[in-house]
């Protein structure tokens, strides 16, 4: 139920008294976790806490790959193709988070380009061509997460750009290399 579709509700809802608003709202808050951390991000948390939550973020996707990315080898199987699948789902999931929580592109786009990367330097052979299902899943994942990163990339500054053009360069070349740029 939306509220702008019951201006009843709207309208009872601001005729309470303040004290009775306030309690409501800091209800309200308490049940959702996600707007619970942006209220955290924005209304207690300065540029040092973002260097801290990106920093972190590195730090997260960095031991997925340690951790996770052990089990995965560099081989056209099966197993391979699905792990990798589900490590680049968790790692793009914690930074569709950060990306909810802080709003900060460059970092996103940082983030973005860095998982993909190491996935594209530990496993090559799983990008190649292949007519196993759980490989054509994985392929269809990737160009989408590359897409997404050109999308997110050419709405930034030019200076920052700069500074990510060669990783995204490389993440490109590899991409069109293996036929992951097509749509």
């Amino acid at each position: 139920m939306s509220l702008h579709r019951q201006p009843e509700l709207k309208e009872a809802v601001l005729a309470l008294s303040q004290k009775e608003k306030d309690k409501l709202l800091v209800r309200l808050i308490g049940k959702d976790k996600m707007l619970l951390k942006q209220l955290h991000y924005e209304l207690l948390e300065d540029q040092a806490d973002l260097e801290e939550r990106i920093a972190n973020l590195k730090e997260a996707l960095t031991h997925l790959y340690q951790w996770r990315g052990t089990s995965i080898k560099n081989l056209p199987l099966y197993t391979n193709y699905k792990e990798l699948n589900s490590l680049l789902r968790s790692g793009s999931g914690m930074i569709s988070e950060h990306e909810r929580i802080t709003k900060d592109r460059y970092s996103v786009v940082e983030c973005r380009l860095m998982l993909i990367q190491e996935a594209f330097q530990r496993y090559p052979n799983l990008f190649a061509p292949s007519a196993i299902a759980t490989a054509i899943k994985l392929h269809k994942y990737t160009k989408g997460r590359v897409k997404n990163i050109v999308t997110l990339y050419e709405k930034l500054h030019e200076d920052l750009q700069f500074d990510l053009r060669d990783e995204f360069e490389d993440v490109l070349d590899f991409a069109a290399q293996h036929a992951l740029d097509q749509p």
